[in-house]
């Protein structure tokens, strides 16, 4: 950029401050506005084509914990304490973890003890650093651009690691949890994904950017490098969103896109990328929140905004998030005072709404507008945290005694719900968080309910039941192609279990056809060649799956045991080995590595691997077989 360009872009931005300065004081009423950069040819830009014009902005806001929400796992970028000592425990699945730098890179070690002896170690490299650290530092594994969640987070606010949310109480999916668009698009800047795939990514992940709150820049910036400028004194610069210009309604569809966790449900023919900052959020993404009898006192924690909607301020004032929050500022480093005036230029001293506690208990007792009627509190997914709870309230709800935990439904909070929709939200609701039978009961009625076919909802519902036999008895009533990987992997799968491997191969490579760089439609397929006696297709079919990702102990299971049929028992050994030590409790592994080491007369090690095999699934009945006929 020549220096006449850098002065030009100067100047533009004292006059945009200007502007601003001006705007501010004559700010127009907010209204429903078509922004230009939704259109699909403006593209994202990054934040540091903002920071010419916007340099004071830019700096604060990559200072916020929005702007450090995910990393490269640099120890600049961590705010955990490491060292020898050390470990993380999970009493349920026998693992210890203990993370480490080695040089400059971020490692997790797993293993385990058997009689003081280490039975099983396996280490993993971390990509990134997932919080700002205010509350949490999260890990990312990538391999081959595939992501995964760590098992392990450090919990900052009370300095401890322990293991990551979602996998304790045996809910350890080790290094295995894949990272689809959703839970990604919410903790970085909007992806770029590879479509092949459902959590594969094309480049390196950054924080979120000033673009998820006002669109994508391109056009923006392209009509101000060549000096098309608007009075945003008198107009709207539709090139850009202004989120201060928006209805309530769409700040709280921008903000709670990402604030409002729950069950998600696409509308049909969207991705979770495809919305945009000012445009209607239930056009593109459905949320639901289960409901329970104590869901007053208990609650998600990044659900701000349902607990926010449920006050009384927000339901008689216009208050929103930007009457407390300035997204460009940290909330770390905002004076306490600053929020408390949001409250007091409704609550005004003296008048008939202020605190009912005199200045002087006040100051006594320490306690503030927030302290007592949004009190901090943990969340009930998101153990060793405390955060702000956003249901403001008169008498805080922390002095009663909780009513219990009963299910009372899910609650649509973007739209008006239909039988469909709400069945929709049953069956993600079961596939995602409980699968209680209760939940394929309520979707069951609503699908009923439903005039549309529901295609894919019904195979997933049967899928679901273990019910192979109706899933395709419907199917064969609908004669509809799906268009949705995972459906025609359902059928697939049914038609498998029902031992009719060839009909399963078609729908496996359907699947494929929507997404050829997906792991587990790969090993799938290769099982249904196996199945058909087609091997040397079945090792292309795993040896593609590795390919993709080289941590896959079904593939290398299964492909060991097409070389042992080979023949080639020493690659088989090794594949075998191979997947347990990736998985040491597959129990399949065993059973096969047991039945390789009996082929080749070496008894002990099979009756030792046959036995590990039962004290991990004792109803494994080949194995059983095996130790009564040879023992």
């Amino acid at each position: 950029m020549s220096r006449e360009e850098r002065n030009g872009i100067l100047r533009r931005g004292v006059f945009f401050s200007l502007l601003f300065f001006f705007w501010s004081a004559c700010r127009p009423e907010p209204q429903d506005l078509e922004f230009r950069n939704w259109a699909k040819e403006v593209h994202y830009v990054g934040s540091k084509a903002c920071r010419p014009c916007h340099a004071e902005i830019y700096e604060a806001f990559v200072q916020t914990e929005m702007g450090q929400s995910i990393a490269a796992a640099l120890p600049q970028n961590s705010s955990a304490f490491f060292g020898s000592e050390v470990l993380v425990y999970d009493s349920i699945k026998n693992f210890y973890y203990h993370p480490f730098w080695k040089d400059s890179s971020l490692y997790v070690r797993e293993f385990r003890l058997e009689a003081g002896d280490t039975v099983h170690l396996l280490e993993a490299r971390i990509r990134y650093v997932v919080g700002s650290g205010q509350h949490t530092n999260s890990h990312l594994i990538e391999r081959n651009g595939y992501l995964y969640q760590a098992p392990i987070t450090f919990y900052t606010q009370e300095g401890r690691w322990d293991l990551a949310p979602g996998f304790a109480h045996g809910g350890n999916q080790r290094f295995f949890r894949r990272l689809e668009w959703e839970c990604v698009s919410c903790h970085s800047d909007l992806p770029k994904v590879d479509t092949a795939a459902f959590h594969r990514y094309r480049r390196a992940l950054r924080p979120i950017g000033c673009e998820r709150c006002h669109g994508p820049g391109s056009l923006h910036v392209e009509e101000k490098m060549s000096g098309v400028l608007v009075d945003t004194a008198l107009e709207a610069d539709l090139s850009i969103v202004r989120p201060s210009r928006l209805t309530r309604e769409r700040l709280m569809d921008l903000c709670q896109r990402c604030h409002l966790q729950g069950v998600s449900v696409l509308a049909e023919g969207k991705t979770y990328l495809d919305f945009r900052p000012g445009m209607r959020l239930h056009d593109y993404i459905r949320y639901f929140l289960p409901r329970y009898e104590d869901s007053d006192r208990a609650f998600i924690m990044a659900s701000q905004a349902d607990r926010l909607k449920q006050s009384a301020c927000y339901q008689k004032s216009e208050l929103s998030c930007l009457s407390c929050h300035d997204p460009h500022h940290s909330i770390r480093k905002t004076e306490r005072g600053d929020f408390v005036r949001a409250c007091t230029n409704c609550h005004a001293e003296h008048s008939d709404r202020t605190c009912s506690l005199g200045p002087a208990e006040r100051k006594a007792s320490g306690k503030d507008c927030i302290s007592c009627h949004m009190p901090r509190s943990g969340s009930i997914d998101i153990p060793h945290v405390q955060i702000t709870d956003h249901y403001i309230r008169k008498d805080s709800i922390w002095r009663k005694p909780a009513k219990g935990k009963a299910f009372l439904g899910l609650e649509l909070l973007t739209g008006e719900p239909t039988p469909l929709l709400t069945a929709q939200g049953y069956l993600a609701f079961h596939e995602r968080y409980d699968q209680g039978p209760e939940m394929l009961d309520s979707a069951f009625v609503y699908l009923q309910q439903s005039k549309a076919l529901a295609f894919k909802e019904w195979v997933y519902y049967y899928f679901a039941r273990g019910d192979y036999e109706a899933l395709l008895d419907f199917v064969e009533g609908n004669p509809e192609k799906p268009g949705d990987a995972y459906t025609f992997y359902r059928i697939g799968e049914a038609f498998l279990q029902l031992g009719e491997a060839e009909r399963a191969l078609h729908f496996f490579e359907e699947a494929l056809v929507l997404r050829p760089a997906h792991p587990p439609f790969h090993e799938k397929r290769g099982v249904a060649l196996t199945a058909l006696g087609r091997y040397g297709q079945a090792e292309e079919a795993f040896a593609t799956a590795l390919s993709l990702d080289s941590w896959l102990p079904v593939s290398l299971n299964n492909l060991a045991y097409l070389r042992a049929l080979r023949g080639d028992y020493k690659k088989a050994e090794s594949l075998y080995r191979q997947a347990l030590r990736l998985d040491p409790d597959y129990a399949r592994a065993w059973l096969n590595l047991g039945a390789l080491f009996l082929q080749e007369g070496r008894k002990e090690e099979s009756r030792r691997a046959l036995l590990r095999c039962l004290a991990l699934e004792p109803e494994m009945r080949e194995a059983a077989v095996a130790l009564e006929k040879f023992w």
